[in-house]
C-alpha cells in the first residue's frame, strides 16, 4: 500500500510538471500500472504517457481517469516509435501539398505551403495545372504510352502522346492524334480541350466514349485527327489510373496521407501486427444521421446497445445531422440534439472509453459555406459534447482522412452520383453507375472532378480532395443506394442514408480488408 502511495506522488509530480492536473481516481489509475516496475521502466512509461497528452492538444490541462486509460492503452499496447499512431483523424486543411519534380521524376512535400484560403488569382488555375502534371506522369509512363529502352521491343501498340502546342504547330491534317487535357467550354455550347500549352476546338460528333463519366473539367484522353485547327474527336476515354504499388517509388518515404509522421506509416511493422491481430476491430459508417428524429435515435441507441460489450475502433457519422433546415436556429438545434447524443452515450462506458466517435459535416450542417473542403462543425456549438464525452468525440472536416494502423481512409460526405450524372456530357448507355463512378474518380485522382460553378472548392486547398496515390478505402457518402466496389486494390462504398434506406450502415474489417452490409433490425422483425 505505501509503494501504491509513493508511485502515486511520483506520478502527480511528473504530470505537474508538464502542466498537467490529475484527478485522484486518473493518479490512481496510473499509479496501479506501474506499482510493478522498475524506476527506470517507470520513468520511460511516464514520458511516453505525458508525450502523447501532449499531442492530444486537450481543452483543458486537468485529467480524467478515461484520458489515462486512452493513452496507457495506446502508449502500453504497441511498443511503437513517436511518430506511429494507431488512429489518426486528418483534417482536409492539415494535408500536405505536394510537388512533381519533372526533372528527377520525383515527389516532394511543398515547405512553403501555408494555409490560405482567399489566395491570389493564380491559384485559380494553378490547382487545375498541378492535377494535369499529376495526371500526365502517371499516364506517360503506362505500358500502353512508355517508351521501350530498346529499338527491338518496340511494338505496334505504343501510342504517341502530344501536347496541344504541337498540333497548333501543325498546317496540315495529323493523324492519330492522342491528347491529354482539360474538357471545358471556353465559349457557349463548343467543347475545347485544354492542357498548359494551349487548347483547341473538338468536333464530337463521332465520338465514341468508353467507360466512365465524362463531365467539364475533367482530363480525359482525346483520340482522333487534328485538320484546320480542329480536332475530331473518334474515342474519349478517361486517363489510365494507377495502384498504389506503382505509384509509391516516385514518393520515397514521404508522408503523403498527412499526420503528425515524417515519413509512410503504410511501412510500418509494428502498426501492421497491430492490425492483423485486431482481427474483430472494425470503422462502422452511416450517412445521414439525423440527431433530431425520434426513430433514428432509437436505433442508434440499438446500436450502442449491440456494440457496448466488443466496441469498434470508431463510429463514422455523416452529416446532415438535422433533418430539415431550422432557419435562424439551425445552430441552436443542432446544439441540443448533439447534447442529447451524449446523454444517450453516457452510459455506454465500455463503448465511450474504447470507440472514437467522429463526425463529418454535410453540405447542411452550420455554419460553412458550400465549398469544399468544408471545415468542421463549429467548437461553440460542440462545445458541451466534447466537455461530457472527451476525447472520444472528434469533430472534423469534410473530406477527411483517416489513418488506422497501415491503412489509409478517405471519408466525403457529398451527392456525387447526382452531381457527376447531371453534369456527364455523355450519360453511360451500359453498364452500372456505380462502377462508373468509381472508375472515374481514381482516374482523376480526386473527389471533386467537376467545374468550380458546379462545385466550388478553395483553390489552395484542392490537395485535400486528391486520391493519388490511391488509399485503400474510400467512403463517399451519398443520398445513392449503399454500394462497394473494387478497383486497382482500392475499396469506394457507399453507405447510404441511413434513414432512408431501412436503418442500414457499412461496416469495414482493417484486418482482413473486407465492407459488411449491416442493418438495425426492426422491432417487429425481433
Amino acid at each position: 500500500m505505501a509503494e501504491l502511495q509513493q508511485t502515486r506522488i511520483e506520478v502527480n509530480n511528473a504530470f505537474k510538471l508538464s502542466g498537467f492536473t490529475m484527478r485522484r481516481e486518473a493518479s490512481t489509475f496510473v499509479a496501479e500500472q506501474l506499482v510493478g516496475l522498475s524506476h527506470q521502466d517507470r520513468k520511460k512509461m511516464l514520458d511516453k504517457l505525458i508525450a502523447h497528452l501532449l499531442h492530444q492538444c486537450l481543452s483543458q490541462p486537468v485529467l480524467e481517469k478515461q484520458h489515462l486509460e486512452v493513452a496507457y492503452r495506446e502508449c502500453s499496447s504497441s511498443g511503437l516509435e513517436e511518430t506511429e499512431t494507431v488512429l489518426n483523424i486528418i483534417d482536409a486543411f492539415s494535408i500536405p501539398k505536394l510537388l512533381y519534380d519533372t526533372e528527377r521524376k520525383r515527389f516532394s512535400k511543398d515547405v512553403n505551403a501555408a494555409n490560405n484560403l482567399y489566395p491570389e488569382a493564380k491559384w485559380k488555375a494553378q490547382f487545375l495545372i498541378d492535377r494535369y502534371t499529376l495526371i500526365w506522369q502517371r499516364t506517360i509512363r503506362n505500358k500502353l504510352f512508355a517508351k521501350e529502352t530498346l529499338p527491338s521491343m518496340e511494338s505496334e501498340n505504343k501510342f504517341q502522346l502530344r501536347k496541344i502546342e504541337v498540333l497548333q504547330s501543325s498546317s496540315s491534317r495529323v493523324d492519330d492524334v492522342i491528347v491529354l487535357g482539360l474538357l471545358t467550354q471556353l465559349t457557349e455550347g463548343k467543347y475545347y480541350l485544354e492542357d498548359p500549352t494551349g487548347s483547341v476546338l473538338l468536333d464530337m460528333t463521332q465520338t465514341r466514349y468508353h467507360s466512365g463519366l465524362f463531365t467539364e473539367s475533367s482530363f480525359v484522353l482525346a483520340e482522333g485527327y487534328y485538320d484546320d485547327k480542329v480536332l475530331h474527336v473518334m474515342g474519349l476515354v478517361l486517363p489510365p489510373s494507377e495502384s498504389r504499388a506503382t505509384s509509391l517509388p516516385f514518393f520515397g518515404n514521404l508522408n503523403t496521407f498527412g499526420g503528425k509522421s515524417k515519413c509512410l506509416l503504410k511501412n510500418s511493422q509494428n502498426l501492421l501486427k497491430i492490425e492483423q491481430d485486431n482481427e474483430d476491430g472494425m470503422i462502422i459508417f452511416l450517412s445521414d444521421v439525423w440527431f433530431d428524429n425520434l426513430k433514428v435515435i432509437s436505433k442508434l441507441k440499438t446500436l450502442f446497445s449491440g456494440y457496448n460489450e466488443f466496441p469498434p475502433i470508431a463510429i463514422v457519422f455523416l452529416g446532415e445531422f438535422l433533418s430539415c433546415p431550422y432557419g435562424y436556429e439551425h445552430s441552436t438545434q443542432l446544439k441540443a440534439a448533439l447534447n442529447n447524443l451524449s446523454d444517450i452515450l453516457y452510459p455506454f462506458t465500455r463503448l465511450r472509453d474504447a470507440c472514437k466517435f467522429i463526425f463529418v459535416p454535410g453540405r447542411g450542417d452550420p455554419v460553412a459555406p458550400n465549398m469544399l473542403p468544408r471545415p468542421a462543425i463549429p467548437n461553440s456549438i460542440t462545445k458541451d459534447i466534447r466537455d461530457k464525452l472527451g476525447d472520444s468525440v472528434i469533430f472534423t472536416s469534410n473530406p477527411c482522412r483517416i489513418q488506422y494502423c497501415t491503412q489509409e481512409i478517405v471519408v466525403i460526405r457529398q451527392d456525387l452520383v447526382t452531381k457527376m450524372c447531371r453534369n456527364s456530357i455523355h450519360f453511360p448507355e451500359t453498364g452500372d453507375i456505380p462502377d462508373h463512378l468509381t472508375k472515374t474518380l481514381l482516374s482523376q485522382c480526386t473527389l471533386s472532378p467537376l467545374s468550380l460553378g458546379v462545385q466550388p472548392i478553395y483553390w489552395k486547398n484542392a490537395d485535400a480532395l486528391s486520391l493519388y496515390p490511391m488509399p485503400d478505402l474510400v467512403v463517399v457518402a451519398d443520398h445513392f443506394q449503399p454500394y462497394t466496389r473494387m478497383y486497382q486494390n482500392c475499396q469506394v462504398l457507399n453507405p447510404g442514408s441511413f434513414p432512408r434506406t431501412e436503418y442500414s450502415f457499412k461496416v469495414y474489417v482493417p484486418a482482413s480488408r473486407t465492407v459488411e452490409d449491416s442493418q438495425i433490425p426492426n422491432e417487429d422483425d425481433t
